[in-house]
């Protein structure tokens, strides 16, 4: 899916996924769809306080999860306390910096077939989703 580029894209898209498009979620939209992006609840919303517009920390939060709850973004936790939102709505993988906190798309698609065999009895795989976590190499311990 392209990224949006004008206002009535943004507007069309989220009213196509029953959002009702007000400016504050147009605002957000504008920052996140630009292009793909990995992205916190917070950069979003010092992204949105720089701009003209304003947008509180907890209308950031609620779109946010808005968004991902329609499918607009999805919703990447690499851990208890860090979620990020991918604009990137493809199935892929991704790479987390745990020194520098960067998220980062893998750009093969990983084989989710070895999971299949191992799959619960009257289930079928639905979506693979990995992070794998990675560390620089002068702070990785041997």
């Amino acid at each position: 899916m392209p990224p949006i580029r004008f206002s009535a894209d943004m507007e069309q898209r989220l009213r196509a996924h029953g959002i009702n498009p007000t400016q504050q979620r147009l605002t957000i939209a504008g920052n996140l769809f630009a292009k793909h992006q990995h992205v916190t609840a917070d950069q979003v919303h010092e992204s949105v306080k720089s701009g003209q517009s304003y947008a509180s920390k907890a209308t950031v939060y609620n779109t946010l999860g808005l968004f991902a709850e329609r499918g607009l973004l999805r919703e990447i936790f690499v851990d208890s306390s860090r979620t990020f939102y991918d604009s990137n709505i493809q199935p892929h993988h991704h790479f987390y910096n745990v020194d520098t906190g960067d998220l980062i798309d893998v750009k093969e698609r990983l084989n989710p077939f070895f999971v299949e065999s191992d799959l619960p009895q009257g289930t079928i795989l639905e979506e693979v989703d990995i992070v794998i976590r990675v560390r620089e190499k002068t702070t990785a311990s041997y």
